[in-house]
Parts: structure tokens; sequence; C-alpha cells
């Protein structure tokens, strides 16, 4: 009986780290900096740049504070020593290789070896936890297999959570519906987008979710909106917890919600967490909005060492009320590069989702086009009218959310309502902006 008690009383899977106190936290970080520098020193490319920087050897880091000396990592250095510069061990001694998918230019690939793999199976078993998810849930994970992290980090963290996983990767809604259905899974691992397009697809084949034993929804790789956590959370009958993860960090898992849903927990005995101004880059003060910029702590195969992430985010340090030591990550509000700059002002799809999504007779499918109207940078909201809307209500309805756009943002739109299922559904990461400007103009 009281072991049982204990069990439902303790904070997180790994309570003696979870709620380490803080100075702990630090002199671990301090230790297991000192060792990924030693990693990075094997690479000539990366010696160099820290002599450079002032770092004669990896002891000579004394304090965390020093790390702010230390040059930074970009994606384009992936890309730069393509496929296997900046890895700290040989290929052949590796056990995976993920890549992106290299839309913008040759593929950024990342490398793990067998202990990368345990140390990532132990995060996502911590971070499933942190949602919601228990030992012996039946875990229905929508994320893509394949090169992408996203599936093959769920499935194993899942699998050493001890939860019994529905592999349904991307696609097939129709058939995952049933399977939610008939399997009874409580825990569904998808991006938010396409967690939604479950919901549309089940309610078009006038199955009701909301009456699933679904109960946690842990939703991520993409930027997502409160008002769309609202939607899913309206349409599922799930918790809507925030995941965050990059593949040239680890994958999935970096930081998570805990179901205080009040800023994602960053994982602090693996990863150092710094907010810089994205200009100039210099250290921005606890609560501010900036760049996050990670560090590794214990990743071998490939130690990333001030990892600009392009991601803008605000960092807090404040105890979270569900016990819990480590730095929050308030939500991460959109990306520099996918930052639009219209007749002077900076603007981030998730601001314009957050205005779109809960208004009744629109549905929460956009998406931005981006033109070139002589000289300047012209806006298009495509929006879907909301089932059993009329299209005599469309101009309207444009009308109105074109008002509420330029009155909260500032930025003027044209707004163009169009049928329901008129716009594509993304089985993976949303694609919320098509730029139609020209090239190099």
């Amino acid at each position: 009986m009281l072991a049982a008690t204990a069990a439902r009383t303790q904070v997180g899977l790994h309570p003696e780290v979870e709620t380490m106190p803080r100075e702990r936290l630090a002199a671990l970080q301090l230790q297991r900096l000192r060792q990924t520098l030693g990693r990075a020193w094997r690479l000539p490319w990366q010696r160099d740049r820290l002599r450079a920087a002032g770092l004669d050897a990896p002891g000579d880091l004394h304090s965390l504070d020093e790390l702010g000396a230390l040059p930074f990592m970009v994606k384009a250095d992936l890309r730069d020593q393509y496929p296997f510069g900046l890895f700290a061990q040989p290929v052949s001694e590796l056990a995976r290789l993920h890549a992106s998918s290299g839309t913008t230019g040759k593929p950024t690939v990342v490398g793990y070896n067998a202990a990368d793999l345990d140390t990532w199976a132990e995060l996502m078993a911590r971070t499933l936890h942190c949602a919601g998810a228990r030992r012996g849930d039946i875990v229905h994970n929508a994320y893509g297999y394949g090169l992408f992290t996203g599936g093959l980090g769920m499935h194993a963290g899942a699998e050493r959570l001890g939860a019994v996983v529905v592999p349904a990767s991307g696609g097939g809604t129709e058939r995952q519906v049933a399977l939610i259905m008939d399997f009874g899974a409580r825990v569904l691992c998808a991006t938010p987008s396409y967690a939604l397009a479950i919901a549309e697809v089940a309610e078009a084949q006038g199955i009701d979710l909301r009456q699933s034993k679904l109960r946690v929804g842990l939703f991520g790789a993409e930027p997502w909106s409160e008002p769309m956590r609202r939607e899913i959370e309206a349409r599922l009958p799930v918790k809507a917890i925030d995941n965050y993860g990059l593949s040239e960090i680890m994958g999935p898992g970096v930081a998570v919600e805990c179901e205080q849903q009040d800023g994602l927990h960053g994982w602090e005995d693996h990863f150092l967490f710094e907010v810089v101004d994205p200009d100039t880059q210099a250290p921005l003060p606890e609560g501010e909005a900036g760049e996050l910029v990670i560090t590794t702590l214990t990743k071998q195969a490939l130690p990333m060492l001030r990892y600009r992430t392009r991601d803008i985010t605000r960092l807090t340090r404040e105890p979270c009320d569900c016990g819990r030591t480590h730095a929050r990550l308030l939500r991460v509000s959109g990306r520099n590069d996918d930052m639009l700059i219209v007749r002077g002002i900076n603007v981030f799809p998730s601001q314009i989702e957050a205005v779109l999504l809960g208004r009744e007779r629109l549905a929460p499918h956009y998406q931005l086009v981006l033109d070139r109207h002589g000289s300047l940078d012209h806006v298009t909201l495509e929006a879907e009218a909301a089932p059993g809307v009329g299209a005599g209500q469309w101009e309207g309805v444009a009308r109105d959310v074109a008002h509420r756009i330029k009155s909260l943002i500032g930025i003027t739109v044209d707004v163009v309502v169009r049928e329901p299922g008129a716009l594509p559904r993304s089985q993976g990461k949303a694609v919320r902006v098509r730029d139609l400007r020209p090239k190099g103009a």
C-alpha cells in the first residue's frame, strides 16, 4: 500500500533528476559540458574554432558562465561538413543515421551510437511520462517513421516506458481513426495539424472521437498556438501537451510540458539552454523573447556546442507547480526563418493562426501565400469555411478576418475563404506558407 501511494505521488519518471536542486544540476552540467568539449576537441574543425575563442584545452572551462565565449554552431555547419564531418567517432561505430529532407539544399545528417539511442529512449520515456502517459497505456504513434526522427523517437520512448505502441506512422487517416477506436489508445502522438486532420476525418465518418479512450495528446514538430490547443481539446478528449525537439540536438524529447501546461520543461541534465538576441547574439535576460541556443551535454556521436535553433521562445527558471526544477521554455512562437516581413512589420504564421482559429465559421486549416505586387510583398490568407457555412457567407467572413488581422497584428492581408476540404492536409509538418515571390528578387 505504501509503495502504491509513493508511485502515485512521486514527481516524474526520474524524480531524483527531475526535482534535483538547481545547485546540483549546475554542477552536473559543468561536469558534462567538459566531457562534451572533450568529444568536440577530437574534430580539427571544432578544435580550431574553440582555440580561436580562447580555449586552450577542454579542461580550461571552469564555469558555466564561460559558455558564452564559445562560438555558435548553425545548420549551415552541418551542411558544409556533409555528410559525416561533424561526427566525433567513425561512422562504422554508429548505430543509426537520420537526415532532414534537404528541401532547401543538402540534408542535415545526424548520427547516434548505441549509448545515444539509449539516452534518447530514456529521455523520451521521461517526456511521455511528464505528458501523462503511463506504463501499460496504448500509445497511437502517428508521427512519420523513417529518416524523420519523430516516429522512431516516440516509439523507443513508449517502449522504454512500458507502454504498448501502435506504430501507425502518417497517412491512411480513415484506418487510423478505426485503430484508435478499436484498440482503445489512451495516448495520441502526432503533429498538431495532423491531430486535427484525424478529428476531421472521424467527424466526416460520423465517429465521435470524444467518446474514445484517448486522454493524452503529445504534439510537436511544428509551431502551434494556444487557439490550436483549444481547438484540439474541443474535438478530441485529450489534454494537449506540447513537445519540443529537433534532429540536430536529438529529436523529440528535448523539452515537454507537464500537465500544468505552463511551459516546457527542458531536460537540463542533458542540455544547456540559452536565449540570445537573434540579431546581435547577445544573451537576453530571463523571460525575454529571443532565439533559443542549445548545447548537448551527453550526446556522444554528434556533440553540438551552442547550436542556434532559430526558434523564438522565452526561458524561465521560476518553480513549476508540478515540483520539477528544470527550466521551462515558454511556447515556441515561430522560427526566425519562418518570420515574414510585411511592409516593415515582423509576422509569424502562428500569429495569423491565433487570429484565425476559434472563428466559428472557419475550419482550422489555412495557408499564407506570399507574392509580389510591383516592389511590395503581398500576403494572401487562404482559409476554409467550416462545414455548413454557405458560400453566401464567405465574403463577410473574409472581411471579418482581414479586419481582425489588421487590428491585432497591424498588417493588411487579402483573405480568401474556400470550400471545406480545399486546402491540402498534411500527414507530417503542415506547410503554412507558399512563397511565390521571384527568386533572388
